[in-house]
């Protein structure tokens, strides 16, 4: 969905700005980054009082990390869309916020780009919703919000790639191979992830 969205972007671009190469793109994602930071940052401040206040146990936020990621791992590996789901979550937000964003239209400006990418990174994303459940086990603000800039730094080469890169790209992720091989891994760790919290919770 985001690589669509970039294409799109791409295209609200005034010709004289492509010009610039990458530069707009950047300030795009820099806006989107500066969210995830931004959100990641508030859920693990949230995660890390919630426990505090109520004297659970910070394990049981990583067990629920663990089980995200392998939802995720079958949102990957197309067995399973469940992930969706959590996109109705920020579905009302972003109704809101969607209308700030083609005020921005035509991207013509620097000051415009970042702008639209502060927004573009409040689009309901399922993918988003569950790395943020590490940021809200991660036990400190900053903690999460490292966590989910590392996330969209990771989404960049694939949304910064034109031209054969980004064909490559795509047929590397339409790859079967390539989609269970990743979601295996993830998979891996999430129950590696539980296994740890659920070890910690019983002994």
């Amino acid at each position: 969905m985001c690589g669509g969205i970039a294409s799109a972007l791409q295209l609200s671009v005034p010709a004289e700005q492509r010009r610039h190469g990458w530069y707009f793109p950047l300030l795009l994602s820099a806006g989107r980054l500066t969210t995830y930071a931004l959100f990641g940052a508030l859920v693990g401040y949230f995660g890390i009082t919630a426990m505090q206040v109520t004297g659970a146990s910070m394990l049981w936020l990583r067990l629920l990390a663990g089980l995200l990621l392998i939802a995720m791992a079958l949102y990957i590996s197309r067995l399973w869309f469940g992930l969706t789901l959590l996109e109705k979550v920020g579905q009302g937000l972003w109704q809101r916020l969607q209308p700030l964003s083609k005020a921005l239209l035509p991207l013509d400006s620097a000051n415009k780009a970042y702008r639209y990418g502060l927004l573009w990174g409040f689009l309901p994303c399922g993918l988003v919703y569950s790395t943020l459940s590490w940021s809200l086990a991660s036990g400190s603000a900053l903690k999460g919000a490292a966590l989910m800039l590392g996330f969209g730094i990771g989404t960049l080469p694939a949304l910064l790639a034109v031209g054969s890169a980004a064909n490559a790209l795509r047929q590397l992720k339409a790859n079967m191979l390539f989609r269970y091989a990743t979601a295996a891994i993830l998979a891996i760790y999430g129950f590696y992830t539980i296994w740890l919290a659920l070890q910690r919770l019983v002994f």
